[in-house]
């Protein structure tokens, strides 16, 4: 073997240098050595990777403005993403001040402006985001069980994954009371390799909005694998798959997944659909088991009107309608005793104090409250 040649830095170098001078010290940001004296001729970083040029910290979101003593927006700002600046975080992360992260923490919650995911601080009680499965409280967990089921009791976001697997169905019972009517987004996947047999829907995540997909199952973020029971997936909520891709595969009851335009929720390119051995549409169709007539080309995630990906006339709610009536619903049906302008209330005002002088009012057929002539003075 060939002895490599050491270089002995000068004594200002602190011992990061590429050559015997006092000239030839590494920059201070450099680690592992360099080629060069300057920030972009470093082998690595110390702190921050900034369009190759290492750095302290990335060009912050605000600036000190001496002369007029106040903070500015900084057009050139970068957010950290791991050891490097980036212009923008990728679509699956959140912002948090000025560093790309995976969640907000607990005294923040997950808002979007101009289409960029940012953590903010809660005004008062923050919407409850929970552990999922290899995350945190329940790192070590494998699926959901009946050890870990009520950790998931009003939760409205997942910081992590869902899996249901044949270990955690198969134990004590299990109810559905951890996502119902609350779940809006799970921050990684949903794998599903088991599912309770009285089951035969995934209609217990209807809230679900976003799969996010921040960490893959095998590079996928929604599997339905081998489900004997489910007849329709119910996702009547679901409006993105941010990263990951969607395999269903041999559920031999599964209808509806057909008419489902899935490469319409995904936001990159390189996401794949694979979808194959399950309940051919043709059985599907001689069952019914087809999308409501009120229901757009688009197509549903199960029977009735409220499982539509659009409608075909007018919505009302989540539910698709033939009809649009707007001044029916707000007056019969968001009205449960008067009308007194545009709002419901349970009396006409008898008597209250206003402007210039007091207010009275009756009732008319219509239950709206109507303004008595103003010669009366006591209604």
């Amino acid at each position: 073997l060939v002895a490599q040649p050491v270089t002995v830095c000068a004594e200002q170098c602190d011992g990061r240098c590429f050559g015997p001078y006092v000239s030839n010290c590494c920059h201070r940001e450099c680690a592992g050595g360099c080629f060069g004296p300057k920030d972009t001729d470093c082998f690595a970083c110390t702190n921050f990777n900034d369009s190759g040029a290492c750095v302290t910290q990335c060009p912050q979101p605000f600036v000190y403005n001496p002369t007029t003593f106040q903070l500015e927006h900084n057009p050139n700002a970068k957010y950290t993403y791991g050891a490097f600046c980036v212009k923008k975080c990728p679509h699956n992360f959140v912002v948090d001040h000025s560093s790309c992260v995976k969640a907000c923490p607990s005294n923040k919650m997950e808002v979007e402006e101009n289409h960029i995911k940012m953590c903010i601080p809660c005004t008062d009680i923050c919407p409850k985001m929970c552990d999922g499965i290899g995350t945190g409280s329940l790192q070590t967990a494998q699926t959901v069980d009946s050890s870990n089921i009520e950790m998931f009791v009003n939760c409205t976001k997942i910081n992590g994954n869902l899996i249901f697997l044949i270990t955690g169905i198969k134990g004590p019972l299990l109810n559905n009371r951890f996502v119902a009517c609350l779940l809006t987004a799970s921050k990684g996947y949903l794998n599903i390799q088991s599912w309770p047999e009285n089951m035969t829907d995934l209609g217990v995540f209807s809230n679900l909005v976003t799969i996010g997909g921040r960490t893959l199952y095998s590079g996928i973020s929604l599997l339905i694998l081998k489900q004997r029971w489910i007849s329709s997936l119910k996702f009547q909520s679901l409006k993105e798959i941010s990263a990951g891709n969607v395999y269903m595969t041999n559920n031999s009851q599964l209808c509806f997944y057909n008419t489902v335009n899935w490469t319409s929720l995904f936001r990159t390119s390189t996401q794949r659909v694979l979808i194959k051995n399950n309940r051919d549409p043709r059985e599907c169709t001689q069952q019914r088991m087809v999308c409501d007539p009120l229901c757009s080309v688009a197509g549903c995630w199960g029977p009735g009107p409220d499982q539509c990906l659009s409608c075909k006339y007018f919505s009302r709610g989540k539910t698709c309608v033939k009809t649009n009536l707007i001044l029916y619903v707000i007056v019969k049906h968001f009205c449960l005793h008067l009308k007194d302008g545009p709002n419901c209330v349970e009396k006409c005002p008898d008597g209250l104090q206003g402007a210039n002088s007091f207010i009275f009012k009756y009732a008319e057929t219509n239950n709206e409250c109507h303004p008595c002539h103003p010669n009366c003075t006591q209604g």
